[in-house]
Protein backbone atom coordinates (compact mmCIF):
# COMPACT_ATOMS: atom_id res chain seq x y z
CA UNK A 1 0.00 0.00 0.00
CA UNK A 2 1.17 3.52 -0.61
CA UNK A 3 2.54 5.56 2.18
CA UNK A 4 0.14 7.46 4.17
CA UNK A 5 -0.16 11.01 3.01
CA UNK A 6 -0.03 11.95 6.61
CA UNK A 7 3.77 10.54 6.61
CA UNK A 8 4.60 12.43 3.79
CA UNK A 9 3.42 15.74 4.73
CA UNK A 10 5.27 15.77 8.09
CA UNK A 11 8.13 14.76 6.46
CA UNK A 12 7.23 18.17 4.09
CA UNK A 13 6.49 20.21 6.64
CA UNK A 14 9.91 19.91 7.82
CA UNK A 15 11.68 20.51 4.86
CA UNK A 16 13.57 16.84 5.44
CA UNK A 17 14.89 15.58 1.78
CA UNK A 18 14.24 12.04 1.47
CA UNK A 19 13.93 9.11 -0.94
CA UNK A 20 11.51 5.78 -0.95
CA UNK A 21 13.50 2.56 -0.51
CA UNK A 22 11.74 -0.47 -1.08
CA UNK A 23 12.21 -2.69 1.96
CA UNK A 24 13.35 -5.72 0.08
CA UNK A 25 16.07 -3.24 -1.85
CA UNK A 26 17.07 -1.17 1.44
CA UNK A 27 17.70 -5.07 3.31
CA UNK A 28 19.99 -6.51 -0.15
CA UNK A 29 21.65 -3.06 -0.19
CA UNK A 30 22.35 -3.19 3.73
CA UNK A 31 23.77 -6.60 3.68
CA UNK A 32 26.10 -5.44 0.76
CA UNK A 33 27.04 -2.40 2.91
CA UNK A 34 27.46 -4.10 6.04
CA UNK A 35 29.79 -7.15 3.94
CA UNK A 36 32.10 -4.21 2.45
CA UNK A 37 32.40 -1.72 5.53
CA UNK A 38 30.39 -1.99 8.46
CA UNK A 39 31.33 1.40 9.99
CA UNK A 40 29.35 3.29 7.06
CA UNK A 41 26.38 0.72 6.30
CA UNK A 42 23.30 1.93 6.54
CA UNK A 43 20.63 1.96 9.50
CA UNK A 44 17.14 0.58 9.83
CA UNK A 45 14.90 2.67 12.60
CA UNK A 46 12.34 1.10 14.40
CA UNK A 47 9.62 3.14 16.44
CA UNK A 48 8.27 1.69 19.62
CA UNK A 49 5.38 3.00 21.51
CA UNK A 50 5.30 2.99 25.34
CA UNK A 51 3.37 4.48 28.10
CA UNK A 52 3.43 5.41 31.91
CA UNK A 53 1.39 7.64 34.13
CA UNK A 54 3.05 10.41 32.75
CA UNK A 55 1.16 9.72 28.85
CA UNK A 56 2.43 8.05 25.80
CA UNK A 57 6.45 8.14 24.30
CA UNK A 58 7.49 7.59 21.10
CA UNK A 59 11.38 5.71 21.28
CA UNK A 60 13.42 5.83 17.69
CA UNK A 61 15.94 2.89 17.58
CA UNK A 62 17.79 0.59 15.59
CA UNK A 63 15.88 -2.31 14.47
CA UNK A 64 18.78 -4.75 15.56
CA UNK A 65 18.97 -3.27 18.92
CA UNK A 66 17.36 -3.86 22.35
CA UNK A 67 15.37 -1.38 24.09
CA UNK A 68 16.35 -1.52 27.90
CA UNK A 69 13.67 -0.47 30.01
CA UNK A 70 15.93 -0.11 32.90
CA UNK A 71 18.13 2.49 31.23
CA UNK A 72 15.41 4.47 30.16
CA UNK A 73 14.10 4.71 33.69
CA UNK A 74 17.71 5.79 35.28
CA UNK A 75 18.73 8.40 32.67
CA UNK A 76 14.50 9.84 32.11
CA UNK A 77 12.95 8.79 35.18
CA UNK A 78 10.25 6.91 33.09
CA UNK A 79 9.01 3.92 34.77
CA UNK A 80 7.62 2.49 30.63
CA UNK A 81 5.58 -0.51 29.72
CA UNK A 82 4.20 -1.34 26.10
CA UNK A 83 1.09 -0.11 25.11
CA UNK A 84 -2.22 -2.47 25.23
CA UNK A 85 -1.88 -4.58 21.70
CA UNK A 86 -5.40 -3.54 20.92
CA UNK A 87 -4.79 -0.12 21.61
CA UNK A 88 -1.96 -0.15 19.52
CA UNK A 89 -3.75 -2.21 16.77
CA UNK A 90 -6.95 0.19 16.53
CA UNK A 91 -3.98 3.40 16.85
CA UNK A 92 -2.88 1.94 13.75
CA UNK A 93 -6.14 1.23 12.47
CA UNK A 94 -7.22 4.73 12.66
CA UNK A 95 -4.47 6.06 10.92
CA UNK A 96 -4.17 3.09 7.47
CA UNK A 97 -0.83 2.13 9.09
CA UNK A 98 0.71 -1.89 9.66
CA UNK A 99 3.75 -0.12 12.57
CA UNK A 100 4.70 3.03 13.59
CA UNK A 101 6.19 5.30 11.42
CA UNK A 102 9.68 6.01 12.93
CA UNK A 103 9.09 9.86 12.53
CA UNK A 104 9.70 11.98 15.58
CA UNK A 105 7.02 13.48 17.54
CA UNK A 106 4.72 11.38 15.46
CA UNK A 107 1.54 12.84 16.42
CA UNK A 108 2.40 14.76 18.76
CA UNK A 109 4.16 12.04 21.29
CA UNK A 110 7.06 12.81 22.97
CA UNK A 111 9.95 11.15 21.71
CA UNK A 112 13.38 9.53 22.71
CA UNK A 113 16.03 9.08 20.25
CA UNK A 114 18.50 6.70 20.82
CA UNK A 115 21.84 7.93 20.53
CA UNK A 116 23.25 4.82 18.53
CA UNK A 117 21.10 6.15 15.57
CA UNK A 118 23.41 9.12 15.19
CA UNK A 119 26.56 6.84 14.49
CA UNK A 120 25.30 5.74 10.92
CA UNK A 121 25.62 8.13 7.59
CA UNK A 122 21.96 6.85 6.51
CA UNK A 123 19.34 6.05 8.05
CA UNK A 124 16.20 4.23 6.76
CA UNK A 125 12.97 4.79 9.11
CA UNK A 126 10.52 2.68 9.12
CA UNK A 127 7.21 4.32 7.14
CA UNK A 128 4.43 2.67 8.52
CA UNK A 129 3.94 0.49 5.65
CA UNK A 130 6.04 -2.81 5.41
CA UNK A 131 6.81 -2.37 1.56
CA UNK A 132 8.75 0.82 2.05
CA UNK A 133 11.47 2.76 4.00
CA UNK A 134 12.20 6.45 4.00
CA UNK A 135 15.83 6.70 3.83
CA UNK A 136 17.68 10.11 5.48
CA UNK A 137 21.10 11.08 5.23
CA UNK A 138 22.48 11.86 8.83
CA UNK A 139 22.27 15.16 8.53
CA UNK A 140 18.53 15.78 7.77
CA UNK A 141 17.95 13.49 10.89
CA UNK A 142 19.49 15.11 13.02
CA UNK A 143 17.69 18.39 12.11
CA UNK A 144 14.89 16.35 12.36
CA UNK A 145 15.68 15.68 15.91
CA UNK A 146 16.82 19.09 17.01
CA UNK A 147 13.83 18.88 19.73
CA UNK A 148 14.10 15.62 20.90
CA UNK A 149 15.86 14.39 23.75
CA UNK A 150 18.73 11.74 23.05
CA UNK A 151 19.57 8.97 25.31
CA UNK A 152 21.18 5.40 25.76
CA UNK A 153 18.57 2.60 25.98
CA UNK A 154 19.96 -0.03 24.12
CA UNK A 155 22.33 -2.03 23.05
CA UNK A 156 22.91 -4.86 19.95
CA UNK A 157 20.56 -7.96 20.04
CA UNK A 158 22.07 -11.05 20.43
CA UNK A 159 22.00 -13.31 17.63
CA UNK A 160 20.98 -16.30 17.34
CA UNK A 161 22.77 -19.29 17.29
CA UNK A 162 23.12 -20.66 13.33
CA UNK A 163 25.14 -23.69 13.43
CA UNK A 164 25.07 -26.72 16.22
CA UNK A 165 28.70 -25.49 17.19
CA UNK A 166 27.46 -21.91 17.90
CA UNK A 167 24.51 -23.40 20.24
CA UNK A 168 27.28 -25.83 22.29
CA UNK A 169 29.24 -22.35 22.56
CA UNK A 170 26.72 -20.63 24.27
CA UNK A 171 25.50 -23.09 26.13
CA UNK A 172 28.49 -23.28 27.60
CA UNK A 173 29.41 -19.87 27.93
CA UNK A 174 26.19 -19.36 29.83
CA UNK A 175 26.68 -21.82 32.32
CA UNK A 176 29.90 -19.81 33.34
CA UNK A 177 27.93 -16.87 33.52
CA UNK A 178 25.16 -18.69 35.49
CA UNK A 179 27.62 -20.12 37.82
CA UNK A 180 28.34 -16.16 39.04
CA UNK A 181 24.64 -15.78 38.74
CA UNK A 182 24.21 -18.66 41.13
CA UNK A 183 21.41 -19.63 38.02
CA UNK A 184 23.67 -22.88 37.18
CA UNK A 185 22.28 -24.17 40.71
CA UNK A 186 19.22 -23.36 40.79
CA UNK A 187 18.70 -24.96 37.16
CA UNK A 188 20.42 -28.28 38.73
CA UNK A 189 17.79 -28.85 41.27
CA UNK A 190 15.09 -28.37 38.35
CA UNK A 191 16.79 -30.74 36.51
CA UNK A 192 15.82 -33.22 39.35
CA UNK A 193 13.01 -31.68 41.04
CA UNK A 194 10.67 -31.73 38.95
CA UNK A 195 11.03 -35.13 37.44
CA UNK A 196 9.44 -36.68 34.19
CA UNK A 197 5.64 -36.80 35.76
CA UNK A 198 4.88 -40.52 36.08
CA UNK A 199 1.99 -39.87 33.61
CA UNK A 200 4.77 -39.35 30.85
CA UNK A 201 7.18 -42.03 31.74
CA UNK A 202 3.96 -44.07 31.66
CA UNK A 203 3.29 -42.80 27.75
CA UNK A 204 7.03 -43.18 27.00
CA UNK A 205 7.01 -46.22 28.09
CA UNK A 206 3.88 -47.14 25.89
CA UNK A 207 5.25 -45.62 22.94
CA UNK A 208 8.24 -48.37 22.87
CA UNK A 209 5.73 -51.04 23.40
CA UNK A 210 5.31 -52.33 19.31
CA UNK A 211 1.73 -54.17 21.10
CA UNK A 212 0.56 -51.81 22.12
CA UNK A 213 -3.23 -50.64 21.70
CA UNK A 214 -5.95 -48.09 21.96
CA UNK A 215 -7.20 -49.58 25.41
CA UNK A 216 -3.10 -49.81 26.69
CA UNK A 217 -3.01 -45.92 25.73
CA UNK A 218 -7.06 -44.80 27.08
CA UNK A 219 -6.20 -46.67 30.51
CA UNK A 220 -3.05 -44.39 31.34
CA UNK A 221 -4.46 -41.14 30.16
CA UNK A 222 -8.03 -42.07 32.36
CA UNK A 223 -5.55 -42.86 35.27
CA UNK A 224 -4.92 -38.92 35.36
CA UNK A 225 -8.51 -37.53 35.47
CA UNK A 226 -7.44 -33.77 34.75
CA UNK A 227 -5.57 -35.08 31.35
CA UNK A 228 -8.50 -37.09 30.73
CA UNK A 229 -10.57 -34.08 30.22
CA UNK A 230 -8.85 -32.23 28.42
CA UNK A 231 -8.04 -34.90 26.01
CA UNK A 232 -11.55 -35.59 25.57
CA UNK A 233 -12.56 -31.47 25.53
CA UNK A 234 -9.79 -31.13 22.42
CA UNK A 235 -11.57 -33.69 20.31
CA UNK A 236 -15.04 -32.45 21.09
CA UNK A 237 -14.00 -28.85 20.40
CA UNK A 238 -15.52 -27.22 17.30
CA UNK A 239 -12.17 -27.23 15.52
CA UNK A 240 -12.92 -31.10 14.54
CA UNK A 241 -16.66 -30.68 14.13
CA UNK A 242 -17.11 -34.53 15.18
CA UNK A 243 -20.37 -36.24 14.76
CA UNK A 244 -22.10 -37.03 17.91
CA UNK A 245 -21.10 -36.54 21.69
CA UNK A 246 -17.47 -37.75 23.14
CA UNK A 247 -17.76 -38.92 26.01
CA UNK A 248 -14.85 -41.28 26.59
CA UNK A 249 -10.97 -41.04 26.14
CA UNK A 250 -11.43 -44.28 23.76
CA UNK A 251 -14.23 -42.20 22.00
CA UNK A 252 -11.50 -39.83 21.31
CA UNK A 253 -8.91 -41.82 20.09
CA UNK A 254 -11.04 -44.10 17.64
CA UNK A 255 -13.38 -41.23 15.97
CA UNK A 256 -11.75 -38.21 15.87
CA UNK A 257 -7.51 -37.98 16.64
CA UNK A 258 -6.15 -41.21 16.55
CA UNK A 259 -3.54 -43.28 18.71
CA UNK A 260 -0.45 -41.29 17.85
CA UNK A 261 -2.34 -37.91 18.26
CA UNK A 262 -3.53 -38.43 21.72
CA UNK A 263 -0.25 -40.30 22.49
CA UNK A 264 1.51 -37.31 21.78
CA UNK A 265 -0.87 -34.69 22.99
CA UNK A 266 -1.07 -36.69 26.31
CA UNK A 267 2.82 -36.38 26.87
CA UNK A 268 2.98 -32.94 25.88
CA UNK A 269 0.49 -32.08 28.40
CA UNK A 270 1.49 -33.87 31.24
CA UNK A 271 4.86 -31.95 30.96
CA UNK A 272 3.38 -28.67 30.71
CA UNK A 273 1.52 -29.82 34.07
CA UNK A 274 4.83 -31.02 35.78
CA UNK A 275 5.36 -26.84 36.03
CA UNK A 276 3.89 -25.15 39.14
CA UNK A 277 3.96 -22.03 36.88
CA UNK A 278 2.93 -19.89 40.31
CA UNK A 279 4.50 -16.44 38.73
CA UNK A 280 3.01 -16.63 36.10
CA UNK A 281 -0.44 -14.47 35.28
CA UNK A 282 -3.33 -16.22 33.45
CA UNK A 283 -2.32 -13.83 30.49
CA UNK A 284 0.76 -15.54 30.18
CA UNK A 285 -0.04 -19.09 30.82
CA UNK A 286 -2.97 -18.05 27.94
CA UNK A 287 -0.44 -16.88 25.44
CA UNK A 288 1.50 -20.03 26.03
CA UNK A 289 -1.44 -22.54 25.24
CA UNK A 290 -2.48 -20.47 22.17
CA UNK A 291 0.78 -20.83 20.85
CA UNK A 292 1.32 -24.45 21.78
CA UNK A 293 -2.12 -25.14 20.25
CA UNK A 294 -1.82 -23.21 16.84
CA UNK A 295 1.52 -24.51 16.61
CA UNK A 296 0.71 -27.99 16.96
CA UNK A 297 -2.54 -27.33 14.67
CA UNK A 298 -0.25 -26.07 12.16
CA UNK A 299 2.68 -28.76 12.10
CA UNK A 300 -0.60 -31.32 12.03
CA UNK A 301 -1.45 -29.15 8.21
CA UNK A 302 1.75 -29.30 6.87
CA UNK A 303 2.93 -32.93 7.74
CA UNK A 304 -0.33 -33.76 5.99
CA UNK A 305 0.13 -32.16 2.95
CA UNK A 306 3.81 -33.38 2.30
CA UNK A 307 4.28 -36.25 0.01
CA UNK A 308 3.59 -39.79 1.89
CA UNK A 309 7.17 -41.05 0.53
CA UNK A 310 8.84 -37.88 1.96
CA UNK A 311 6.47 -37.20 5.39
CA UNK A 312 8.22 -37.24 8.53
CA UNK A 313 6.70 -38.63 11.49
CA UNK A 314 3.48 -37.42 12.40
CA UNK A 315 4.00 -38.16 15.81
CA UNK A 316 7.06 -36.55 16.62
CA UNK A 317 6.16 -33.24 14.52
CA UNK A 318 3.04 -32.81 16.43
CA UNK A 319 4.65 -33.31 19.57
CA UNK A 320 7.60 -30.88 18.80
CA UNK A 321 4.98 -28.34 17.95
CA UNK A 322 2.95 -28.70 21.04
CA UNK A 323 6.24 -28.33 23.02
CA UNK A 324 7.84 -25.70 20.58
CA UNK A 325 7.75 -23.39 23.47
CA UNK A 326 8.02 -24.81 26.68
CA UNK A 327 11.41 -23.49 27.44
CA UNK A 328 8.45 -20.54 28.75
CA UNK A 329 7.27 -22.88 31.39
CA UNK A 330 10.92 -23.58 32.33
CA UNK A 331 11.92 -19.75 32.77
CA UNK A 332 8.51 -19.44 35.38
CA UNK A 333 9.27 -22.30 37.13
CA UNK A 334 13.66 -21.67 37.43
CA UNK A 335 13.80 -17.80 37.29
CA UNK A 336 10.66 -16.28 38.75
CA UNK A 337 12.48 -12.94 38.66
CA UNK A 338 14.05 -13.25 35.26
CA UNK A 339 11.10 -14.52 33.30
CA UNK A 340 8.73 -11.30 34.95
CA UNK A 341 11.82 -8.45 33.77
CA UNK A 342 11.83 -11.44 30.63
CA UNK A 343 7.90 -10.66 29.33
CA UNK A 344 8.24 -7.15 30.34
CA UNK A 345 10.88 -6.57 27.53
CA UNK A 346 9.42 -9.20 25.29
CA UNK A 347 6.18 -6.93 24.96
CA UNK A 348 8.54 -4.12 24.80
CA UNK A 349 10.93 -5.29 21.60
CA UNK A 350 8.49 -7.01 19.15
CA UNK A 351 10.96 -6.23 16.31
CA UNK A 352 13.25 -9.29 17.58
CA UNK A 353 13.16 -13.10 18.49
CA UNK A 354 12.31 -13.94 21.81
CA UNK A 355 15.94 -15.95 21.63
CA UNK A 356 17.82 -12.71 20.83
CA UNK A 357 16.27 -11.14 24.25
CA UNK A 358 16.41 -14.09 26.70
CA UNK A 359 20.27 -14.38 25.51
CA UNK A 360 20.91 -11.46 26.29
CA UNK A 361 19.96 -11.22 29.33
CA UNK A 362 20.71 -14.69 30.66
CA UNK A 363 23.01 -16.00 28.11
CA UNK A 364 21.23 -18.73 26.94
CA UNK A 365 17.53 -18.68 25.19
CA UNK A 366 14.52 -20.54 26.32
CA UNK A 367 14.76 -23.14 23.68
CA UNK A 368 18.37 -24.43 24.54
CA UNK A 369 17.30 -25.10 28.52
CA UNK A 370 13.96 -26.60 27.15
CA UNK A 371 16.16 -28.95 25.06
CA UNK A 372 18.60 -29.72 27.92
CA UNK A 373 15.73 -30.50 30.38
CA UNK A 374 14.37 -33.05 27.43
CA UNK A 375 17.58 -34.55 26.98
CA UNK A 376 17.47 -35.25 30.87
CA UNK A 377 14.46 -36.61 30.33
CA UNK A 378 14.88 -39.18 27.78
CA UNK A 379 12.67 -37.52 25.31
CA UNK A 380 12.87 -38.38 22.35
CA UNK A 381 15.83 -37.19 20.16
CA UNK A 382 13.58 -35.74 17.29
CA UNK A 383 12.06 -33.50 20.14
CA UNK A 384 15.49 -32.59 21.26
CA UNK A 385 16.27 -31.65 18.43
CA UNK A 386 13.26 -29.83 17.51
CA UNK A 387 13.14 -27.49 20.31
CA UNK A 388 17.08 -26.66 20.51
CA UNK A 389 17.33 -25.80 16.35
CA UNK A 390 14.22 -24.54 15.87
CA UNK A 391 15.05 -20.78 15.27
CA UNK A 392 17.77 -21.86 12.85
CA UNK A 393 16.06 -22.62 8.99
CA UNK A 394 19.86 -23.45 8.10
CA UNK A 395 20.60 -26.05 10.73
CA UNK A 396 21.80 -28.97 8.63
CA UNK A 397 22.10 -31.91 11.71
CA UNK A 398 20.04 -34.95 12.00
CA UNK A 399 16.44 -34.40 12.68
CA UNK A 400 16.79 -30.89 11.28
CA UNK A 401 13.33 -31.43 9.64
CA UNK A 402 10.85 -31.58 12.77
CA UNK A 403 13.29 -27.77 13.98
CA UNK A 404 12.59 -26.47 10.26
CA UNK A 405 8.67 -27.45 10.42
CA UNK A 406 8.71 -25.46 13.83
CA UNK A 407 10.12 -22.53 12.32
CA UNK A 408 7.93 -22.29 9.13
CA UNK A 409 5.14 -23.25 10.96
CA UNK A 410 6.01 -19.91 13.51
CA UNK A 411 6.92 -17.73 10.74
CA UNK A 412 3.31 -18.66 8.99
CA UNK A 413 1.42 -18.03 12.05
CA UNK A 414 3.16 -14.91 13.37
CA UNK A 415 2.32 -13.69 9.59
CA UNK A 416 -1.27 -13.89 10.75
CA UNK A 417 -0.98 -12.31 14.04
CA UNK A 418 -0.55 -15.47 16.48
CA UNK A 419 2.40 -16.14 18.44
CA UNK A 420 5.32 -13.86 18.49
CA UNK A 421 5.03 -11.03 16.10
CA UNK A 422 8.31 -11.76 14.85
CA UNK A 423 7.79 -12.89 11.22
CA UNK A 424 10.79 -13.39 9.33
CA UNK A 425 10.66 -14.54 5.25
CA UNK A 426 11.02 -18.51 4.55
CA UNK A 427 12.97 -18.98 1.77
CA UNK A 428 11.36 -20.76 -1.33
CA UNK A 429 14.60 -23.12 -0.54
CA UNK A 430 13.03 -24.37 2.45
CA UNK A 431 9.89 -25.48 1.63
CA UNK A 432 11.63 -27.16 -1.58
CA UNK A 433 13.78 -29.08 1.30
CA UNK A 434 10.58 -30.00 3.35
CA UNK A 435 8.70 -31.15 0.05
CA UNK A 436 6.17 -28.29 0.94
CA UNK A 437 4.34 -26.26 -1.65
CA UNK A 438 4.25 -22.79 -0.48
CA UNK A 439 0.66 -22.10 -1.76
CA UNK A 440 -0.21 -24.74 0.08
CA UNK A 441 1.86 -23.88 3.07
CA UNK A 442 -0.05 -20.38 3.03
CA UNK A 443 -3.55 -21.87 2.63
CA UNK A 444 -3.08 -23.67 5.80
CA UNK A 445 -2.11 -21.36 7.34
CA UNK A 446 -5.14 -18.75 6.53
CA UNK A 447 -7.48 -21.71 7.32
CA UNK A 448 -5.76 -22.26 10.86
CA UNK A 449 -5.92 -18.27 11.62
CA UNK A 450 -9.66 -18.76 10.40
CA UNK A 451 -10.07 -21.48 13.22
CA UNK A 452 -8.03 -19.29 15.98
CA UNK A 453 -11.22 -18.90 17.59
CA UNK A 454 -12.09 -22.71 18.11
CA UNK A 455 -8.44 -23.23 18.67
CA UNK A 456 -7.90 -20.48 21.82
CA UNK A 457 -10.97 -22.09 23.25
CA UNK A 458 -8.91 -25.45 23.34
CA UNK A 459 -6.15 -23.76 24.74
CA UNK A 460 -8.64 -22.02 27.85
CA UNK A 461 -9.03 -25.67 28.26
CA UNK A 462 -5.55 -26.79 28.27
CA UNK A 463 -4.82 -23.45 30.76
CA UNK A 464 -7.01 -25.18 33.46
Amino acid sequence: MPIPASVIQALENNKIAYQLKATEQHIEAAKARTAASPTTSGCEVKSLLLQDKEGKLQILLPRDHLLDLNAIKMQFGRELEPVAQQELKDILAENNLKTIPALPEWRNYKTIVDSALLQHPTLLLDSGDNDQSIELQSTDFQAFIKTTAVGEMSCLAPSVPDSAEMDREQITDSLKRFTKLRIKQRLEETLELPPLPETAQRIIKLRADPDADISDLADIVELDPALSAQVVSWAASPYYSAPGKIKSVHDAIVRVLGFDMVLNLSLGLALGNAMHTNVMSQHHLTQYWRQAVCSAAMIESLVTSIPRQNRPGFGMAYLAGLLNNFGVLILAEVFPPYFLNLTKHFEVNTHLPQASIEQHFIGVSSCQIASWLMETWNMPPEVTAALRHQNNPQYQGEYSVYAKLIFVAKQLLSNRGIGPNTFQSIPDSLFKELHLESLTAEISADSIASASEDLNEIAEKMRG
